[in-house]
């Protein structure tokens, strides 16, 4: 019942991975909707739930932007370790 599920958000853009529990849960509250049903099926006493391999969330998560610190080191990865003045390649500039 711990086998990894993708947690896609509306717009199709993967989010994280939960353990099936979880997906079921979702599916059931109506927070989610199954895309892909890839492992048979987990019965209780009365009902029977697809088992997910992929579910999609109803509504959009926002995430926030990674942002890159401008720093020395950051720069010199851009230009690839390259000197803009002379085009000298070295690691400590």
């Amino acid at each position: 019942m711990d086998a990894p599920v993708l947690v896609l958000n509306a717009n199709f853009e993967p989010l994280n991975v939960c353990s099936t529990r979880r997906a079921v849960g979702l599916l059931v509250a109506g927070r989610a909707e199954m895309l892909v049903n890839g492992r048979g099926y987990v019965r209780t006493v009365r009902l029977t739930y697809p088992r997910p391999s992929i579910i999609r969330l109803g509504h959009m998560v926002k995430r926030p932007r990674p942002r890159v610190r401008l720093t020395k080191r950051e720069i010199f990865r851009r230009d690839g370790f390259t000197c803009q003045y002379c085009g000298a390649r070295a690691h400590r500039l």
